[in-house]
């Protein structure tokens, strides 16, 4: 496999989990933190991939900065990010394309709870970007008896799937905390799936992405594991604790809460019916309790299973 110098921008766990992927590979790998000694310019230094793994908020600051750097012209970006900027509702691949429009950009998204890689599970991910050559060569940094890695030419419903489905984990997670079962947990998912679907294909995403791993792949991990952070938020909130209190315990960033909110700002301007992201974001806001979110989800106008 040809060496690669690959920046990874991030010191969180998801950062640190691609960063011991790509040091397995063989490749030269170089990782970044605010935290850290090194400062960006030094590396991203000659760099053939730089892979940002930074929470939603710190993307656009990042890449303004690396704008001032010199690079090399065939420097590949590829985001690991989920989540959605309230001011522009870009994705973290649209903030990179537009700050570097001469260069291809890669999303990277998947099933990959890190502590699970951590441990080396095996596990698979999807990267997807509009020019195939640049997918292919990330597909080949990464991919590893371990982890096997997908291409797809959808970077936008692949990034989506991975985005959107931190909403149906909180959900899923509410339905875990209070007790409701596998029938409604199973209903639960799969009317977040439509949801899903519903608002991608506003965004330009397929719809036979969002039945692949960065899409039902994602939300069955997200929506059954107690490692995601969002599963937390909703589980934790269902037991009775304020989202302040969560959020101030919780490790690392739960992307659901911030990506809810600009959902639903969406969703009114486009007229989208998305029933269950409307009461995750009314239960964030504290407009609900668990219970009646519940209520008012079962007890919405009877009607067709398909195109609702």
């Amino acid at each position: 496999m040809q060496e690669t110098t690959i920046s990874i921008l991030g010191a969180g766990a998801w950062g640190a989990s691609l960063a011991n992927l790509a040091l397995a590979n063989g490749h030269r790998v170089r990782v970044w933190s605010r935290q850290g000694n090194e400062t960006l310019a030094e590396v991203i230094k000659d760099a053939d991939i730089i892979l940002s793994a930074i929470s939603m908020k710190g993307v656009r600051e990042v890449a303004l900065k690396i704008q001032s750097l010199t690079l090399p012209p065939e420097t590949i970006f590829v985001t690991a990010t989920k989540g959605l900027e309230p001011e522009t509702i870009y994705t973290p691949s649209q903030i990179w394309q537009s700050c570097f429009p001469n260069h291809p950009v890669v999303v990277l998204s998947g099933p990959n709870l890190s502590k699970e890689i951590d441990q080396s599970l095996p596990a698979a991910t999807v990267v997807a970007s509009s020019v195939d050559s640049a997918a292919a060569r990330v597909q080949l940094a990464f991919s590893s008896s371990r982890f096997r890695v997908y291409t797809n030419p959808d970077p936008v419903g692949v990034e989506l799937g991975g985005t959107l489905k931190n909403v149906i984990a909180i959900a899923a997670g509410v339905c875990d905390g209070l007790q409701l079962g596998t029938n409604a947990k199973a209903a639960l998912v799969t009317r977040g799936l439509t949801e899903i679907i519903r608002i991608g294909n506003c965004w330009g995403a397929k719809t036979e992405t969002f039945y692949g791993l960065s899409g039902l792949g994602d939300l069955l991990a997200t929506c059954n594991s107690a490692l995601s952070r969002n599963y937390q938020v909703g589980y934790q909130l269902a037991s009775g604790e304020t989202l302040t209190q969560i959020l101030a315990k919780l490790p690392g960033t739960a992307e659901g809460v911030n990506t809810c909110q600009v959902l639903i700002q969406l969703a009114r301007q486009q007229n989208i019916v998305m029933p269950i992201t409307e009461q995750v974001y009314r239960l964030l806001q504290s407009e609900v309790t668990p219970k009646q979110a519940l209520d008012e989800l079962m007890l919405r106008d009877i009607k067709p299973e398909y195109g609702y």
